[in-house]
């Protein structure tokens, strides 16, 4: 059979199979049963010869229809990823509009925006960063729509170029990029940037992830409020080779359904600013927090999280195939081999977990009893 179909990495994860595939850099949860088919298939000179074995075994009734599943999905899975064609545009200097500097790590930043609209994707994140004016700037940054397009410029040089409904490709690109620029590396050196809010005590950190509105946002502004640290808010960007998770300067976002509950524990909270950027995505106000000890910490630790009014603070373990169902789709992980094994090396040494909460006390207090048991570990 075609072995260069086979997955690249295969671990066993508990119950569970995650299989890397190189030329689609997609990861598949597999169950036992279906591996122990896949690697049949693989082995099998010919589909006469995989076929002819399913039908010794008696609780196969159709083994053709299970040879053009896995044939099916082996095919999904080795899906050469198309590499975006390379524009060539030059900057339009008449879109710089409205300029604003950012003084962050040490690094003065100015941004371009061509409208209030350009702006609000991505300057009230940064705006604690804000500062009048500068004679001395490290990196430019230009956002302006044209032609129905966003673009994104580093230093006159087009970094991306979107329709202007996918505004989040250029805020993650943008993110991407400020990173690079704060802490001295280029974007080959991330293993990944996780769609989750990063919490550290100071010597490890967990990573909180959800499906949007579940809370993610909302429990780390609780958490910093008790003492905590955030390293990241929505965008987490994890190091290759040291495998530590890195500060993202950007504030956290919170959404209209939890400024009651935030008001009386966060101290200026009534005094942030509303942003409405558009109707989907409602009022949001984003709330500034101090930068932690040190720029990166390792991450011992995921929690699957999910706001239930009225519920109890529940935290039990988690499955592999829950937290990369979760984890994935949003996400941006790595194409290089050498990343996505130490992706997988690194998900072998975590605690998953996923939690269920609605009191801000008890949970503040579970997950600090977490913190020390991670400590002890």
């Amino acid at each position: 059979m075609n072995n260069s179909l086979a997955p690249t990495y295969q671990r066993l994860f508990g119950e569970y199979w995650v299989l890397w595939y190189k030329a689609s850099n997609s990861y598949s949860i597999v169950e036992p049963e279906f591996k122990r088919l896949l690697d049949s298939y693989l082995k099998s000179d010919n589909k006469k010869i995989f076929v002819s074995k399913l039908a010794l075994e008696d609780k196969f009734s159709n083994p053709n229809t299970i040879l053009e599943n896995i044939h099916t999905y082996l095919n999904n899975c080795n899906k050469t990823i198309t590499a975006a064609l390379e524009r060539l545009d030059v900057i339009d200097l008449t879109k710089r509009s409205l300029l604003k500097h950012y003084l962050i790590k040490g690094k003065t930043i100015q941004i371009y925006y061509d409208s209030e609209l350009v702006l609000n994707t991505i300057h009230p994140a940064l705006a604690h960063h804000t500062i009048k004016t500068s004679d001395s700037v490290q990196i430019t940054f230009d956002i302006y729509v044209k032609n129905g397009q966003l673009h994104l410029y580093k230093n006159e040089q087009l970094i991306s170029c979107v329709p202007k409904h996918d505004y989040h490709l250029i805020q993650g690109k943008f993110i991407m990029q400020l990173l690079c620029t704060i802490h001295n590396k280029n974007e080959a050196d991330w293993l990944g940037t996780f769609h989750g809010s990063t919490i550290t005590d100071g010597n490890t950190s967990i990573l909180f992830v959800g499906e949007s509105g579940k809370g993610k946002s909302t429990l780390c502004a609780l958490l910093a409020s008790a003492g905590f640290n955030l390293l990241a808010d929505d965008v987490s960007p994890m190091l290759s080779q040291i495998k530590k998770i890195f500060h993202n300067p950007s504030a956290i976002s919170i959404k209209e359904g939890a400024f009651n509950l935030l008001q009386p524990l966060v101290e200026t909270f009534e005094d942030l600013p509303i942003v409405q950027f558009n109707k989907r995505k409602g009022l949001i106000k984003y709330m500034p927090c101090k930068h932690p000890k040190k720029d990166s910490y390792p991450c011992d630790a995921i929690i699957i999280v999910n706001y239930k009014d009225m519920s109890k603070t529940l935290l039990e373990r988690a499955s592999i195939k829950t937290l990369l169902e979760t984890l994935i789709p949003d996400s941006w992980l790595s194409p290089n081999p050498i990343h996505a094994k130490e992706f997988l090396d690194w998900l072998e040494t975590l605690n998953i977990y996923q939690l269920t909460y609605s009191d801000t006390k008890s949970v503040t207090a579970e997950l600090s009893k977490l913190f020390k048991q991670l400590n002890k570990n």
